[in-house]
């Protein structure tokens, strides 16, 4: 096999793949890509067993058809260094020749007839969810996934399609996060999506995707890329019983005031205690050293009681930051209890810190 391409077009392609690669053990075939053939166009993949992408492109020029592996750090490294010109790519006696005018590297392979199949979306059941929707909505909760829990299942989104809507949902113990998206389906569902796969959704699909699943795997694909990953076998907290019935008290904030008032306070840190008065926010660093942050806000809060609770800083700016309006929700009960932060069709439920 032989092939040639610019530097920037096997750079941008190596870049993308890398988060699928095995990393700890360079002897395992995983931690090679796969180039093949396919018509006039070239194939790479890369897999590590869990998750995989494949990506189709005919900005590679084929001079002799065929297939080899390479090991996919090591390649990018390679193409990094080279000047931004031609590079050619040449399998020769079961050894890849890398090279570009004056320069030349070699790297090993392995048999390509060895590498791990990717599952088929051959008459795999379709989900119907716009899909431009579904990854912003993705974006929403990711922050409060979990990602070494010992429940496997809190390491991922669950997507929870029902009748007349279909829920988004993680949850790190401490906080959990929902983005409702309102859809038409006609039988129920529910998928454990691993939080590496949601992130790695997110960075290469911009635009409509076909989405299809099995009992083991979601893939999604578009017209270059085709991405798998495994599910999560396991049975996914009851979060509707997490939601508070109903709420006492409401206030509406100000987006922008409470990101420059948090933030203030968490040069000192992370851990702030709120308390609304009817005409003012103050907030307070809680802190065992002898240093103090303070600032406060005012505001109309409707309340005629003062009000306190406490809580990781982290948790309101990772739903603030998903915000898009000025203003955003905030509903509580008593200061120990969970209380909701929310916006439009996504909602946080954070849980306080109790002294």
């Amino acid at each position: 096999m032989k092939i040639r391409a610019q530097k920037q077009i096997i750079e941008s392609i190596l870049i993308n793949l890398q988060p699928f690669l095995e990393k700890k053990d360079a002897s395992q075939i995983t931690s090679h890509l796969l180039f093949t053939t396919q018509d006039d166009k070239c194939v790479v993949k890369a897999t590590d067993g869990e998750i995989g992408l494949k990506i189709v492109t005919d900005q590679i020029n084929i001079d002799q058809p065929g297939s080899f592996t390479a090991h996919g750090k090591k390649l990018l490294d390679i193409i990094r260094i080279l000047k931004d010109d031609e590079i050619v790519l040449e399998l020769l006696d079961n050894t890849l020749i890398i090279k570009q005018k004056h320069s030349k590297f070699k790297l090993p392979t392995f048999d390509a007839n060895a590498y791990p199949s990717f599952p088929t979306i051959d008459d795999k059941p379709q989900i119907s969810l716009d899909s431009l929707s579904l990854i912003q909505n993705l974006k929403k909760i990711s922050p409060a996934i979990d990602t070494n829990n010992p429940k496997f299942e809190l390491n991922g989104a669950l997507i929870n399609i029902k009748e007349d809507a279909t829920d988004l949902v993680g949850t790190d113990t401490r906080r959990l996060a929902i983005a409702t998206i309102p859809s038409t389906n006609s039988e129920p569902l529910s998928l454990i999506v691993p939080k590496k796969a949601i992130l790695e959704i997110q960075k290469l699909f911009l635009d409509q995707i076909d989405i299809f699943y099995d009992e083991t795997n979601l893939i999604i694909t578009n017209e270059n890329y085709f991405f798998y990953t495994r599910l999560i076998n396991g049975k996914f907290p009851d979060y509707q019983r997490i939601i508070p019935a109903s709420t006492k008290h409401q206030v509406t904030l100000p987006k922008k005031e409470m990101i420059d008032a948090i933030k203030m306070i968490t040069t000192i840190s992370q851990e702030i205690k709120m308390t609304l008065l009817s005409d003012t926010i103050i907030f307070h660093s809680l802190s065992a050293d002898n240093v103090e942050a303070k600032t406060e806000i005012e505001l109309q809060t409707g309340l005629n009681d003062k009000f306190e609770i406490s809580f990781n800083s982290r948790y309101i700016l990772d739903f603030i930051s998903q915000v898009d309006k000025n203003e955003f929700l905030m509903e509580f009960n008593e200061p120990s209890l969970p209380f909701i932060v929310k916006s439009d069709n996504f909602i946080t439920i954070i849980m306080p810190i109790v002294a």
